[in-house]
């Protein structure tokens, strides 16, 4: 339960130090946020509550999917299902002011409609590969942590991506990230995490291949950008095969590590897309070792959209180890705190 609990709230920690009410979240200049953090004395004196670190539409938008997830319960994975997380969705837009919602994200829940069958079903949008539905999928891995339940985490991880993701780009990003937290909490060897998400991918086509009413062929069409640049990724990192111990070149300080992670973004702005969101959080998880301030410094504390790669590193980093090496006071007083850990229980009960 520990880990459940330290998933939920270290995602939003995450968030926080990687929002800083917006500065940070849209500073492209990894080395100026460290600086202003050696400023602060670094991260062991960060007390990460509001005003100054409040969470983001990150956090918001993952508590919507869990709080749907817990009232759904043990009903099955079926359209009731898909329709309670669009109504969390929806009502989540109330609580985004000064949160930085995303202009897709937004757009998408105003046209979700829950009073009519299928209305969580939204056209494909050629624009919709950004980091949205990455942010807000960790708990699906939690809810459906086995591999025995991959059918479920594929199948809702998809869905609840493309009601506001509706491009492979975007939703793959939401399936990567329920399945790193899977991999997470079954304690699996971090450098395997990419070698068995691309296997999954194959299984994520024959499910889109096999729902082609919903605008199946712009999907495939549109397939092969988010696979191309993890396979890309995993050769650079030398864990294509998922055995080795990843390779990072000397030196990979903040400045190299902004250098690699625009080098992977679709447009500059390093974790914004649904493909290197959760590449930079797994890539800031392979290289940490464990060691909280490390990930922070790789995941938080980089430039670009630092707080969904803090979302979604958070949330890795609590599944595997806890709070173990996290600083009280970076975690005591996040905002939603308590609700986090309400949903944290609860999604563990369920989980079996």
């Amino acid at each position: 339960m520990e880990n459940y609990r330290a998933a939920m709230v270290l995602s939003a920690v995450g968030d926080s130090l990687g929002f800083r009410g917006g500065t940070w979240e849209f500073c492209k200049s990894g080395a100026r946020i460290h600086e202003e953090l050696d400023q602060m004395d670094g991260l062991q004196r960060i007390a990460v509550r509001p005003p100054q670190w409040p969470v983001s539409d990150d956090t918001v938008l993952h508590m919507a999917t869990a709080r749907a997830l817990v009232h759904h319960g043990h009903h099955g994975v079926n359209d009731a299902l898909f329709m309670t997380l669009a109504r969390e969705y929806k009502d989540s837009m109330r609580y985004m002011n000064n949160r930085a919602v995303g202009v897709t994200t937004e757009q998408a829940c105003h046209y979700l409609d829950t009073h009519v069958r299928d209305g969580y079903k939204l056209p494909f949008n050629p624009k919709g590969g950004g980091a949205g539905a990455a942010m807000r999928a960790m708990c699906i891995g939690l809810r459906f942590p086995r591999p025995e339940q991959i059918d479920h985490l594929r199948k809702v991880s998809i869905e609840a991506g493309r009601m506001t993701h509706h491009h492979p780009t975007g939703y793959l990003g939401s399936l990567a990230s329920a399945l790193f937290t899977s991999f997470a909490i079954q304690k699996r060897p971090v450098q395997s995490w990419g070698h068995n998400l691309m296997r999954e991918l194959d299984n994520a086509k024959a499910y889109i291949s096999n729902n082609s009413d919903i605008y199946g062929e712009d999907n495939l069409r549109e397939w092969n950008y988010f696979s191309s640049k993890w396979t890309d990724y995993l050769q650079q990192r030398d864990i294509s095969d998922g055995r080795k111990a990843p390779y990072f070149p000397r030196p990979f300080d903040v400045i190299a590590r902004d250098r690699f992670y625009n080098s992977l973004s679709y447009d500059g702005w390093a974790g914004s897309s649904g493909h290197d969101a959760p590449m930079i959080a797994y890539d800031a998880m392979l290289g940490c070792k464990g060691n909280w301030e490390e990930l922070c410094s790789r995941a938080m504390f980089h430039g670009g959209d630092s707080d969904t790669t803090g979302a979604i590193a958070g949330a890795l980093f609590g599944a595997m180890y806890g709070f173990r090496g996290v600083p009280v006071m970076n975690h005591q007083h996040v905002e939603f705190r308590q609700e986090l850990l309400h949903l944290a229980d609860n999604i563990f009960s369920l989980s079996g």
